[in-house]
């Protein structure tokens, strides 16, 4: 029911997500300044975001945090999970989410990704999300998530339809007030999503 790219870039970390679901930036996407990111889709289970991050926090890499947390859960074939640390990224997709699903982890010019979907129209959907996360190399960190998602969006999304979308990002210093939050921003139900997230996402750069 949803795609997400879960990344880093530098100090950077952030998520953007869309699915046919209300209000999915309530539930999926996660970042600690100087930890890393996360997103818990599929039959999400939302303990994993502080669970994934505080592993981390203790120096676990996004692999072996990923691991250990989905080895707990005796429901993790039901889960979509996406995380990204200072070091490497991890993506699981349990046996049991609808299809298509799968993932995908990559590093590109010292930036680190983890891209994954449940119900999609197919593999092509985070294969695209790839591509312009790559292409867009030369963009401030936000608006690769958001061309990335946007990406996703044109070749099928989420084979239900449109809903929600949502970019959460933390950089140091960035924000309002230097808080370190760099994109809280949420379109909780509209028809076109990923292209509202995208309007608000320049509304935000422009602050």
């Amino acid at each position: 029911m949803t795609f997400s790219i879960v990344a880093r870039q530098g100090t950077s970390y952030g998520v953007a997500v869309a699915s046919k679901f209300l209000a999915v930036g309530a539930v999926v996407p996660a970042a600690r300044l100087g930890t890393g990111a996360a997103a818990t889709q599929a039959r999400a289970r939302v303990a994993y975001k502080q669970d994934l991050l505080s592993t981390m926090m203790r120096g676990a890499t996004a692999a072996r945090a990923l691991a250990a947390v989905t080895a707990e859960d005796l429901n993790a074939s039901e889960r979509q999970v996406g995380v990204v640390g200072a070091r490497d990224a991890a993506t699981f997709t349990g046996a049991d989410c609808l299809p298509w699903a799968g993932g995908l982890t990559g590093e590109v010019d010292g930036a680190q990704y983890a891209i994954q979907g449940n119900i999609l129209v197919g593999p092509e959907v985070i294969e695209a999300m790839e591509s312009a996360f790559i292409e867009a190399a030369s963009q401030p960190f936000t608006r690769r998530l958001i061309a990335a998602l946007m990406a996703g969006d044109a070749v099928g999304g989420d084979r239900r339809g449109r809903q929600s979308a949502a970019l959460y990002a933390v950089a140091p210093r960035a924000g309002y007030d230097r808080s370190g939050v760099l994109a809280d921003l949420r379109v909780d139900d509209h028809p076109d999503a990923t292209a509202e997230l995208a309007r608000l996402s320049e509304l935000n750069d422009a602050l």
